[in-house]
């Protein structure tokens, strides 16, 4: 069951990894959540810890970016 917070948005999403993340260490990874209008980060070893809300636009930007 989620929770929904101010605006609308799941206070309980469902979490994954992120395609982003470093697969030659399992342990240290990104998650993210989506939710309406919204795109939530955290630290796969601290579920509990600060979160990265952005907007769905500053997302899409952020993941377009080249690494090289």
């Amino acid at each position: 069951m989620n929770r929904m917070g101010m605006g609308g948005e799941d206070r309980d999403p469902v979490w994954f990894k992120s395609s982003y993340s470093d697969s030659s260490n399992p342990g240290d990874c990104v998650e993210v959540a989506m939710t309406t209008g919204s795109v939530h980060v955290r630290d796969s070893k601290a579920p509990d810890g600060p979160r990265l809300t952005l907007t769905a636009a500053a997302w899409t930007r952020f993941t377009a970016r080249d690494a090289g």
